[in-house]
């Protein structure tokens, strides 16, 4: 299993990490390199995975597996720092041997070109197989190691209510207070990771009580805490979250020692984890947003936690690394403070060898046949004909994200018109729409498919009004989020680019000014669309398909013209709609996703999210219903699993350029305007039979008046 704060494939660990100043401390009879002032926080949030498996994340061999680490003899008293050092040398082993043999992979895949012998292609495959022995077992220590680092700092539910009472200053709040009247549990059966007679799941709470419930000692194990960090947002506001944070970190911060077996020392480590781990994962769509909220978090560390805690200069210096990326422009990976630069060629060269080394295993059918058509080949080239301008027509471009202004080195769009896509194949346009929608997809987050309604995303085929920009969308009644909790509005931008990519199809069809021409670009976009599914971009797919599906497209002549097989993709393409829309976790059943790069139709996912937010969040004595949260929260994890493994296609920035252009050239173009303009938009009567029709017509009125 993969999470997005500790991806294997991309993102390994560095192999020479400068520990902070360190001291020997003697434990079970053993010395070890340890911080004296701080624990290991080192990529605190649980990721992506954490949320969707919840307590299965972690199966019964990572438990026999732990049991086992620290251990020279089986008699000897299993102890967490010697486990923590046997774990990291043999991630640091297993991971230098990784990047040793897949450097190797490369130089013999170089020399393959020029010696095709039998040997270099038997050594290849040798090698393959052990890439990939390797790969899981790196991919298996990290899970060890998040699994060992969700078990520290907890307390039992029953203290939780002294989880509460430490963050009070005021005495007229230190009343008695139970867990009942904080959380409500319901029993279930054994757990297969569990070897108790039952376990207790947690059903429902109220603010305070599910906030409390992140200092559980099983939270990070359940998945809570990655869920929580996802859905918070429908029952607290940031400010609320962040002050109750920050006041068990001030009652305990000077109170706390070094023996981890203090109540106060676990309630300070697990506030500072839950708090890295929050801006890790969630800083674009909380800390970025809101100026405010960030303040509050440096003012509090700078004047109380860096003096007594040198773990307040590694705060600062994670959210002073946070802030310097784009928002949500990077991927979601490992430990936001250790990506720089020198590991991002790296990360490219693992994603793509990854990729190859799971094709041959991953591709098999499953709903659909994603293999790619052998027909799937350049179309004829057209000649040039007459140049053909809509400028009177179409609105003034604004370019904005997906139509962004870039460099531009073909003629200019209007000019050259369609005919680029008919020269180009339909792999080569789909490789590149990709990457572009790529580059959108990765800029979004999780929480931005919550709380849709709000923003007017409607279940319709344009889910976003062209004429509404999101600095006038206004909070309607349907707000599902608390009134001053701050709601990032990417989405709209994200519907708006999709909704751009089907009017720009629908554009270039009716303004071609042959049926001819036509019935190519057709073709040509129903071959793209075929080629994007294949390749798991449902994006664009279901962007093309709403451009063809456009009222005034879908009359037009060449329809009739077009060859059956090409026609038989736009009941494919109808098919896998429906799937799409059929269930909410269709795209990660098996293990494809983890090894196939997959981008979803961002309109279809929030449509699903609005479905599992209808109905009521609380209960009838006014607890939050967690069990509701927990499915949405498993929902929208799914975006950051797929931008674990993105696409790695050569990018063509004169093609890219050129779509650009298109896109932004027929951005909000009215499509009954253009197409009226056109009449091979309408349907021909032959000259003779319309002769004909009129000879007929004069002769029976020139009969009644004989």
């Amino acid at each position: 299993l993969q999470s997005n704060s500790c991806c294997i494939g991309p993102g390994f660990a560095e192999e020479n990490i400068e520990p902070e100043e360190e001291t020997m401390i003697k434990i079970a009879g053993n010395s070890y390199l340890v911080s004296p002032n701080l624990p290991d926080f080192h990529g605190c949030s649980p990721g992506w995975s954490s949320a969707f498996y919840g307590a299965e994340c972690f199966d019964s061999e990572v438990h026999s597996y732990m049991k086992n680490l620290g251990k020279q003899k089986s008699s000897e008293s299993q102890n967490i720092d010697a486990k923590k050092v046997e774990l990291e040398q043999l991630l640091m082993i297993e991971t230098k041997n990784y990047r040793k043999t897949i450097k190797f992979y490369q130089k013999l895949l170089q020399k393959e070109g020029s010696s095709k012998g039998p040997e270099a292609k038997s050594m290849l495959l040798k090698l393959r197989g052990q890439l990939q022995e390797m790969k899981s077992k790196v991919q298996f220590l990290e899970l060890v190691k998040k699994y060992m680092q969700a078990k520290q700092w907890g307390v039992e539910s029953c203290l939780l209510p002294t989880v509460i009472h430490n963050g009070r200053t005021n005495a007229m709040d230190v009343a008695p207070m139970d867990e009942s009247s904080l959380l409500l549990y319901y029993n279930t059966e054994k757990h297969q990771c569990n070897n108790q007679n039952g376990i207790r799941v947690l059903q429902a709470g109220t603010p305070l009580g599910l906030m409390a419930y992140l200092y559980s000692r099983n939270a990070f194990l359940e998945g809570y805490v990655q869920q929580f960090l996802y859905t918070f947002r429908y029952f607290c506001t940031q400010e609320e979250f962040l002050q109750f944070l920050l006041d068990r970190i001030s009652s305990t911060l000077s109170s706390a020692s070094l023996d981890p077996s203090t109540s106060l020392t676990k309630i300070c480590n697990r506030s500072f984890y839950i708090l890295q781990a929050w801006i890790e994962d969630c800083y674009s769509v909380d800390f970025a947003t809101n100026a405010d909220l960030l303040c509050t978090l440096k003012e509090f560390i700078s004047s109380k936690v860096a003096p007594l805690n040198g773990y307040g200069e590694h705060l600062l210096s994670l959210l002073e690394n946070a802030s310097s990326r784009k928002s949500g422009s990077a991927l979601q990976y490992s430990s936001m403070d250790k990506c720089e630069e020198e590991s991002e060629k790296e990360r490219k060269t693992l994603y793509s060898l990854c990729k190859k080394l799971s094709e041959d295993v991953s591709r098999k059918a499953c709903n659909f046949n994603w293999k790619l058509s052998k027909g799937m080949r350049p179309i004829a080239q057209y000649q040039r004909e007459r140049p053909y301008t809509t400028s009177s027509i179409l609105p003034k471009p604004i370019c904005n994200s997906f139509t962004e202004a870039f460099p531009v080195s073909f003629a200019k769009a209007d000019e050259v018109g369609p005919y680029l896509l008919i020269e180009y194949s339909a792999q080569q346009l789909c490789c590149q729409l990709t990457l572009l929608q790529q580059e959108v997809f990765h800029k979004c987050h999780p929480v931005h498919f919550l709380n849709s309604r709000a923003l007017g995303v409607k279940d319709k085929c344009v889910a976003v009004q062209k004429a509404v920009s999101p600095e006038t969308v206004s909070l309607k009644v349907c707000n599902l989020f608390l009134s001053k909790c701050i709601q990032d509005q990417y989405l709209l931008q994200l519907l708006r680019n999709a909704d751009n990519i089907s009017t720009w199809v629908a554009a270039e069809i009716v303004t071609c000014h042959t049926s001819k021409l036509q019935m190519s670009l057709l073709s040509k976009f129903l071959l793209i669309a075929k080629c994007c599914y294949e390749q798991r971009n449902f994006a664009t797919a279901m962007q093309i398909l709403a451009g063809l599906e456009n009222l005034i497209v879908r009359q037009l002549p060449a329809w009739k013209i077009l060859p059956a097989k090409v026609a038989e993709i736009m009941e494919e393409l109808k098919a896998v709609e429906v799937f799409l829309k059929s269930d909410s976790l269709c795209l990660m059943e098996g293990e494809r996703f983890k090894t196939l790069p997959t981008i979803p139709s961002a309109h279809v996912l929030a449509m699903h999210v609005q479905q599992l937010e209808t109905g009521g969040f609380t209960m009838t004595n006014g607890a939050h219903k967690w069990t509701k949260l927990r499915n949405i929260a498993k929902v929208v994890s799914q975006v950051h699993a797929f931008q674990e493994n993105p696409y790695t296609y050569t990018p063509d920035f004169k093609l890219q350029s050129y779509l650009r252009q298109r896109v932004t050239h027929f951005k909000d173009a009215d499509i009954s305007a253009l197409a009226a303009d056109n009449c091979a938009n309408f349907h021909q009567i032959p000259a003779e039979k319309h002769s004909r029709k009129i000879q007929d017509t004069l002769r029976r009125m020139k009969a009644t008046f004989q």
